[in-house]
């Protein structure tokens, strides 16, 4: 029912889309219809969209690995040595309250090249990943806790048996809100002109070209990249957390 209803969300999406470029839209031209933009693509074809998008991919890949590593990481960490979780939670908010474009520069002249893109991608996804990790983690059931504490096991024990199951539901729920925004953070570091290939570099291309399908055709490739990212983590968090489809309902 749910795949249904999507379906029709995204009918009704394409279908008022349509209705605008056609109307409101129609002297201006900033709107293309959903035609003009397939038709674009197809003219660009693979040859212009897939090393563009294989760019944007690798080091959208490359930041939500390094970025949720070090959340998890961290989270592991602050439940290990209590104390280190006001610094911790400290750092996690200022990486998310800091916009991009405002550290991107900096990053840039420091590291340059395609390390920007990568660094942009991890910053975006650490505090909802580490957020995600802290919760679960804390969220473990108290009896099987002392379970554990009573047949001898100690805080390593009650991370490994209880403590680390328990936060993998809500660590992968943070882990599927990642991957859409470790591709938007690679695109906002390509725009900074610190690659010379990717979806970010070629959206602002087409944008200074006045390119109206090609700049639509390259967004809605992007909207797709991400949503399939987030389709893959929730679908390993299926199989990996059987038993959390019914809260998740």
């Amino acid at each position: 029912m749910r795949r249904v209803q999507g379906l029709i969300g995204v009918v009704a999406l394409v279908a008022l889309w349509w209705l605008l470029a056609a109307t409101v839209f129609a002297e201006g031209g900033a709107v293309p219809t959903p035609a003009a933009v397939l038709a674009s693509m197809g003219r660009d074809g693979w040859a212009f969209y897939g090393p563009n998008a294989s760019a944007t991919l690798t080091a959208a890949v490359q930041g939500f690995l390094w970025g949720n590593g070090l959340a998890i990481g961290v989270a592991l960490l602050v439940l290990l040595v209590p104390r280190l979780e006001a610094v911790a939670t400290q750092l996690a908010v200022i990486s998310y309250c800091v916009p991009l474009l405002a550290i991107g520069p900096i990053v840039l002249v420091v590291f340059g090249g395609e390390a920007t893109v990568v660094f942009l991608a991890a910053i975006s996804v650490f505090f909802t990943t580490l957020i995600g990790a802290l919760l679960g983690l804390r969220s473990a059931d108290r009896a099987s806790l002392d379970l554990v504490t009573v047949y001898g096991g100690g805080r390593l024990a009650r991370l490994r048996y209880v403590q680390v199951i328990s936060a993998l539901p809500s660590t992968f729920a943070g882990l599927k809100i990642s991957a859409p925004s470790a591709l938007l953070g690679a695109i906002i570091g390509e725009y900074l002109g610190s690659n010379d290939q990717g979806l970010g570099v070629s959206l602002m291309i087409s944008q200074q070209q006045f390119q109206v399908p090609r700049t639509w055709g390259l967004a809605l490739v992007a909207g797709l990249i991400a949503g399939l990212g987030y389709a893959l983590v929730a679908l390993v968090a299926r199989v990996v957390t059987p038993w959390s489809r019914g809260e998740s309902r």
